[in-house]
């Protein structure tokens, strides 16, 4: 099942910086995990704002939510999600 996902993180400025350096390379470190293993199909910066809009591929939505529920940053973030079909006039619909 694919779905796109929104995610805009807001750390607390206040955060001690050293928390904030080891949350923010264990949360690329898994990004780039799930990316190899193929499950975030896509992960796109947003200009100007600390958001990326990404494309999941998993089993079920209780799979993503658990992906997502275990970001390291996922505590600091607001999420929308949108579950995704292939539309009929997709070329890839239409071979």
């Amino acid at each position: 099942m694919l779905f796109h996902v929104r995610m805009d993180v807001a750390i607390p400025r206040d955060l001690d910086p050293d928390e904030r350096t080891r949350l923010v390379s264990t949360e690329k470190a898994r990004a780039l995990d799930l990316q190899r293993q193929g499950t975030w199909v896509h992960l796109w910066r947003v200009v100007g704002q600390y958001s990326n809009i990404s494309v999941f591929d998993v089993d079920s939505s209780d799979a993503l939510h658990d992906i997502l529920w275990n970001l390291p940053l996922f505590p600091f973030m607001t999420v929308q999600i949108t579950p995704l079909t292939e539309h009929p006039s997709a070329l890839s619909a239409n071979p």
